[in-house]
């Protein structure tokens, strides 16, 4: 992808709340068209680069581009255009239980599009199938599906509206292996049928060995060096799991390492 333009990067980023330094001079381009994981231990940002991407937080210091031009300083109605090119897989699919299936993934389409009804209809029985779900799931309201039926209406509902860049949170979190793996394929399948960016946060290193090329790992501000950078790693699954660097391999090998020793003595 040596030629392929950027469409988001990130130029010396950094985000702070209140005195907690989350991000710190984090620099980073993903390329259209680039299947990317982000991934490092819970607290160290990753969640918090998702919202800066669709311009949900603004950078403290630095810039976010898409398309390269900053996202900070865009309009209203810019950024709404913009955020219409994201679909969001969130971490606990945030489905509206007021609402059935179908009414979930046409939730965008009503919103922010004049389609008449039975395009919309249409749109969403192609998308549900799409998901491996059956017609009949479309009157049911979330209370009455499992997790894992909840993730793929989710899927179905960002992708409704075609979106350019998909990015996914978390998005095997409290799942069984067996539907993790189904959640893994379908972001595959994804890939396979239409031109897309996909970025996924995830802890789940089965998931990045199957559905990424590329690899970049946050570690936690707090246990930076001064200087250091907090991107400790940017490449593909393969050099991530025989990474030298112990924090990257205990990571993703699931070892505890060195960390039981930082917890106990604190």
């Amino acid at each position: 992808m040596v030629d392929t333009p950027a469409i988001i990067e990130f130029r010396g980023v950094h985000r702070r709340f209140g005195g907690q330094h989350v991000l710190r001079d984090v620099s980073f381009t993903i390329k259209r068209g680039e299947s990317v994981a982000i991934i490092g231990e819970s607290g160290c940002g990753k969640s918090v680069t998702l919202k800066l991407m669709i311009g949900l937080l603004n950078p403290s210091e630095g810039a976010v581009l898409l398309d390269n031009r900053p996202m900070e300083g865009r309009s209203e109605k810019e950024l709404t255009s913009d955020r219409l090119r994201f679909g969001y897989v969130f971490q606990q699919a945030a489905l509206f239980d007021s609402l059935t299936v179908a009414d979930n993934v046409a939730f965008g389409l009503r919103q922010n599009t004049r389609m008449p009804e039975s395009q919309i209809a249409d749109i969403v029985r192609e998308r549900l199938r799409e998901v491996g779900l059956p017609e009949s799931a479309s009157a049911k309201k979330p209370a009455e599906l499992s997790g894992g039926m909840r993730k793929r209406v989710g899927l179905a509902r960002a992708l409704a509206l075609a979106p350019e860049i998909m990015l996914y949170d978390e998005p095997t979190t409290g799942l069984d292996p067996i539907m993790s793996d189904v959640i893994n394929e379908l972001i595959l399948r994804v890939r396979e049928r239409r031109p897309i960016t996909n970025i996924v946060v995830t802890h789940d290193m089965v998931t990045v060995g199957r559905t990424v090329d590329r690899v970049i790992m946050l570690y936690p501000q707090p246990r930076l060096g001064a200087d250091e950078p907090q991107i400790i790693f940017d490449g593909t699954p393969a050099e991530a799991f025989t990474a030298a660097d112990p924090r990257v391999y205990q990571f993703v090998h699931g070892q505890a390492g060195e960390r039981l020793l930082e917890m106990a003595t604190r």
